[in-house]
């Protein structure tokens, strides 16, 4: 058997499962992230529901951000399975 032909299939194999564990993560990642995002927002608008606009605001700013390094974690994982 010529392990020099297999070499860039192994490869490649490897680059897949790593794209996968890494999309898997960051998908984890996000999700957990967010979670806490709100659950920490929801603690702050019971305790101070007078600062509801400033929470609020807040709260979507952190969830895009967090969003924002999920969709580029996404991408690279993306770019190691095409390249």
């Amino acid at each position: 058997m010529d392990t020099a032909a297999l070499a860039p299939a192994i490869m490649k194999f490897g680059a897949y499962i790593g794209a996968c564990i890494g999309a898997g993560l960051a998908v984890l990642g996000v999700g957990i992230g967010l979670g806490r995002i709100g659950a920490s927002a929801l603690e702050g608008i019971a305790r101070q529901p007078e600062a509801i606009s400033k929470i609020q605001t807040n709260m979507l700013l952190a969830a895009v951000l967090v969003e924002g390094v999920g969709i580029i974690a996404l991408v690279i994982c993306i770019l190691a399975i095409v390249s």
